[in-house]
């Protein structure tokens, strides 16, 4: 199998990327891993993700990344699997109010590759084991929540569990080109005015390639 691994920087899967640039030609467990890096953002992540995709084909991709939590059940080290993706901030503003592109009449919320507004992961019979890890909403941004008035706007109006800079583009870009893939996040932190003293960074990228490993290598 073919499998894609796409990150937006190297250091969220620097132990999997070591070990894979060990061991190129892994054939025992029948996988063919490349890495892309994507760079930051949706932008960046949509063109070179779209870019690898045009060129080669795969089997499957598996975008991976450390995530803020909005959701107090999840723990900082945990790892989930996102489901579906909704667009924090594509839209326009009316004065407090918040219009998103679907509202604006600009595209319709079951346009494909939308379904009811959310770029949903359809997860047919994945080739990892993922039965153990619990599955989420997840909520992409050009701008990092830090304010409580954004965040307390951004989860009442989206219901979001985890927030992210790519998964959107991810989603988008396969479910487009019709390729199955799957998006795994761990949390570094939670959702809140920006702390990084709360920050648990590393704890969440051991956590994340932890699982990663016991999918590739």
């Amino acid at each position: 199998m073919r499998v894609l691994l796409v990150a937006a920087t190297e250091a969220e899967i620097a132990p999997t990327y070591q070990a894979l640039s060990e061991y190129p030609e892994r054939t025992e467990n029948r996988n063919h891993v490349r890495v892309c890096i994507t760079g930051v953002g949706m932008m960046a992540t949509a063109y070179e993700l779209g870019k690898t995709l045009a060129a080669n084909h795969w089997d499957y991709v598996i975008g991976a990344g450390i995530a803020g939590s909005f959701s107090r059940a999840l723990k900082p080290g945990d790892c989930v699997i996102v489901e579906s993706e909704q667009l924090a901030d594509l839209g326009a503003e009316d004065g407090d109010e918040f219009l998103d592109i679907f509202s604006l009449g600009q595209l319709r919320e079951n346009e494909a590759p939308f379904h009811q507004g959310l770029l949903r992961n359809p997860l047919q019979h994945p080739p990892f084991s993922i039965h153990h890890l619990p599955r989420v909403p997840g909520l992409t941004v050009n701008t990092v929540s830090g304010c409580e008035a954004t965040i307390a706007r951004r989860m009442a109006r989206c219901a979001a569990s985890v927030e992210s800079m790519e998964g959107a583009a991810l989603h988008y870009v396969c479910l487009r080109e019709k390729v199955p893939f799957i998006q795994l996040r761990s949390i570094s932190n939670y959702v809140t005015r920006r702390d990084r003293s709360s920050w648990r960074i590393a704890e969440a990228i051991a956590a994340l390639n932890a699982q990663l490993a016991s999918w590739l290598l």
